[in-house]
């Protein structure tokens, strides 16, 4: 069985698209600078974008390493100004550790350019469809037989 971390970002009003797509990097780098930090950073424009049309709030960024799958969703309007759901704090893994991927959950109607745009910085950080499930085309070192994630979000019905 994979283990799973979650983490939640307050996005807009609290932070526009781009500072959460840096407080994001943040996070996954562990605030140390590299290769890692600067392609997540190459591709800022275009996540900034996924994160302003609010695809991140049901459907997760979806990072896989040759760790733990990290899964990271954001806060809108009066849930971001609030913040009490907010869960920003640091891993207790690297999350970028080894064979690394990011999956950006895309709105159907701009997956095509959001690919496109970001096959020219990276080969490691991809769009999907935000009703697609993680393929092992978008994190290859991930099994195929998973086990069972507890969701409570999902369970309490909040």
């Amino acid at each position: 069985m994979s283990t799973v971390a979650s983490r939640t970002f307050c996005s807009t009003p609290q932070r526009d698209a781009f500072q959460t797509w840096s407080a994001i990097v943040d996070l996954l780098t562990q605030g140390k600078t590299g290769a890692a930090r600067s392609e997540l950073l190459a591709v800022a424009g275009v996540a900034a974008s996924v994160i302003a049309d609010q695809a991140p709030k049901g459907a997760a960024i979806v990072v896989t390493c040759d760790g733990p799958r990290t899964r990271i969703y954001c806060l809108y309007d009066d849930d971001a100004i609030e913040g009490s759901d907010a869960k920003e704090d640091a891993l207790g893994f690297d999350p970028l550790k080894g064979d690394w991927r990011v999956s950006l959950p895309c709105l159907t109607e701009d997956l095509a350019w959001v690919e496109d745009a970001l096959k020219q910085h990276s080969t490691r950080i991809t769009a999907r469809d935000i009703a697609a499930a993680v393929t092992t085309k978008d994190a290859t070192n991930v099994s195929k037989t998973e086990g069972l994630v507890f969701d409570p979000k999902g369970f309490l019905g909040s």
